[in-house]
């Protein structure tokens, strides 16, 4: 039995908004950068709802250098006075958890289509803030509330001059106690967010001014037309725009599509302008358009009898997608709204898009073929890969009676025929490789992730190394023979299957190490690789530079960040140190990875075999003492000098 004590006394009840302070993870998903995003854009997200509601066309939003954030709209001004039980009710609405007027079914509020439904967004940034201050005016009178973290200072009524202004002002500093990475808003990620609004609020005005800037007009006529135009710019389209919007039953669907000649997939997903990763509406989307593509194809015979249908991956190369989804009280899979869970949108949305997009089919016939053309390209490239795999030498190993088949199941292959030209990327996690995929370019370039440090081809027996799964996979991957009594690859240049191999790792002491492990399992398994130049290292970025024209340019290590300050000293920019790979969207992976023109690699050479052997024994051998013998050395060297 515990000797724990543990009684009444323990259990507790949290007041108020005490549980966001205590919990803030759970309810704004991150304590990072990202979540003092989120609470600026919880309190922007209510004039998104004024707007939305038909009362709000201005919305300014300004950061000072002190990160202090101020939030203005002209909407309704928000209520005040007191309530029935005798309560203020503007402090109850940023202080009382499942208070507002969202709540409202029959839409009496306009508050029709509001992502905000749960009474816990503002009241977030109250609490997570170290000064929170709203002033509301409204039918001639003026409520100020001013709270710090969340607890109220101060509250007053006055009568405002002019009695037909209505407006809603929020000011408020991020908590530096709960944000301990820091408070300052990234100005690229945000801005980019005020104009994805902007897109979905057509004739929105934002006016934006952050720290020394100048402000700043972001505002869209056409919607998602504009972005989807956005989205595909530099980009050739294969299609024009398919649009489509409905309002039925309080809930509205807004459309657009079109496909380019790239490979990759872009989603821009929304749910009461809340952006989504995927979710319900997604489901229903990609329902309707296999099967509005299949009856075109079928009825047009673009696809023979004995074809198989168009599947949905198939349709999914090329395609450029906006979705915004409107409706009450929608219902996602956590607090940070990621997902949409309701049951409701498949239906609406598979519904409008079989309807529509089958009668546009029809009336743009070369529309539709460069569709069908582009997903059979897909199934083409597809099954070349499924004959590379059937066509690829089996690497026999003998260890344990075991024979090693196929090509392994995680490899994203691509589809060239010259061998020469293609390329693999071994990147360091599923998350890096998930991003390297949606930017890589699928004729010459395939992707394979390993988990974290591959064994140590120098530290173990060649029955330990021939069973690792991760050393069989990179062997299975490469095509070349395999020398079982060597425990060796047969060097073939007809038969690599990757002129070049690339080591994709994060540039950080654990990504070098990953990197010196791939070496050292190439040198060991097959050292002609190394000398005859297939093997790269990629070398991502250290910081990103945003420059005032929001240009991005990438900057390798601090050497180069320092050179960068001398000769732009007088010049405004933004430095973002770059995270793991993994956390990299796919363009700016693409940009530094992937594009043969804009990427920063690294070719391994060897001048001397028997040196470059003697290097290996002593870095990654298993006898620690050479190891323990060179640091003494040139430490020793190193101490002389400085």
């Amino acid at each position: 039995m515990s000797n724990v004590d543990y009684g009444i006394k323990d259990v507790k009840t949290l007041e108020g908004i005490e549980a966001i302070r205590l919990r803030s993870g759970m309810y704004i998903g991150s304590v990072g950068p990202e979540g003092v995003r989120h609470i600026t854009l919880e309190i922007i997200s209510n004039a998104i709802d004024e707007y939305l509601a038909g009362a709000c066309s201005i919305c300014k939003i300004t950061v000072s250098n002190d990160d202090i954030v101020t939030v203005e709209d002209n909407g309704r001004g928000i209520p005040f006075g007191k309530a029935e039980d005798g309560s203020e009710v503007l402090i109850n609405i940023f202080t009382k958890l499942h208070t507002g007027a969202k709540f409202d079914a029959a839409g009496k509020t306009g508050y029709n289509t509001s992502g905000g439904m749960n009474g816990i967004g503002a009241k977030a940034t109250n609490a997570l803030s170290s000064i929170f201050q709203v002033t509301s005016v409204r039918g001639g009178h003026q409520a100020q509330a001013v709270f710090k973290r969340g607890i109220l200072q101060n509250y007053k009524e006055t009568n405002y001059k002019n009695k037909s202004d209505h407006f809603t002002i929020i000011k408020f500093k991020p908590d530096e106690e709960i944000f301990k990475e820091g408070i300052e808003l990234d100005y690229s990620l945000l801005r980019k967010q005020l104009q994805e609004l902007a897109y979905l609020s057509p004739g929105l005005v934002f006016e934006f001014q952050y720290k020394d800037k100048e402000t700043e007009i972001i505002t869209s006529q056409k919607g998602i037309l504009d972005y989807i135009e956005a989205l595909n710019k530099n980009k050739e389209a294969l299609t024009s725009i398919f649009y489509t919007e409905t309002i039925e039953d309080r809930i509205g669907v807004k459309i657009a599509m079109l496909y380019n000649n790239t490979y990759a997939d872009t989603y821009k997903l929304y749910t009461n302008s809340i952006p989504n990763s995927g979710g319900t509406h997604l489901t229903g989307f990609r329902t309707a358009l296999t099967q509005s593509v299949n009856d075109y194809a079928r009825s047009n015979n673009l696809l023979k009898e004995k074809d198989s249908n168009i599947t949905g991956d198939e349709l999914k190369e090329g395609l450029v997608l906006v979705l915004s989804f409107i409706m009450p009280d929608p219902v996602f899979s956590g607090q940070t709204k990621d997902v949409l869970s309701s049951t409701e949108a498949r239906t609406i949305v598979q519904r409008l898009v079989t309807k529509d997009l089958r009668t546009w089919l029809d009336s743009h016939p070369k529309d539709a073929k460069a569709i069908i053309d582009k997903a059979l390209l897909a199934r083409k490239a597809r099954e070349n890969a499924k004959k590379a795999k059937d066509a690829a030498r089996n690497i026999e190993g003998k260890k344990k009676g075991k024979t090693f088949l196929n090509l392994p199941t995680k490899l994203v292959d691509c589809w060239s025929k010259n061998r020469t030209e293609c390329e693999l990327f071994i990147s360091e996690g599923d998350s890096a490789a998930s991003g390297l995929v949606g930017a890589r370019n699928a004729e010459f370039q395939a992707i394979f992730p390993i988990r974290g440090k591959i064994i140590s081809a120098r530290k173990c027996t060649s029955e330990k190394l021939l069973t690792n799964q991760e050393v069989v996979n990179i062997i299975k991957a490469l095509g070349l023979d395999f020398d079982a009594k060597k425990t060796k690859m047969i060097y073939d240049e007809r038969k690599l299957r990757y002129g070049k191999i690339m080591m994709a790792a994060d540039a950080d002491p654990d990504g070098e190490a990953i990197k010196n492990l791939l070496l050292t399992l190439f040198w060991e398994l097959c050292p002609e690789l190394v000398i005859n130049g297939h093997i790269y290292a990629t070398v991502p970025p250290l910081f990103r530079v945003t420059t005032k024209k929001n240009e991005y340019i990438y900057l390798r290590d601090n050497n180069e960040l320092e050179e960068y300050k001398k000769k732009h000293a007088n010049e405004k920019y933004l430095i973002n140190r770059n995270k793991g790979l993994g956390e990299q969207d796919s363009h700016e992976l693409g940009e530094c990875l992937l594009e043969p023109a804009t990427r920063n690699v690294q070719q391994i050479t060897v001048k001397d075999a028997i040196e470059t052997e003697k290097l290996f024994e002593t870095f990654m051998g298993p006898s620690t003492q050479p190891r323990k013998e060179y640091i003494l050395k040139y430490s020793e060297e190193a101490n002389d000098v400085y």
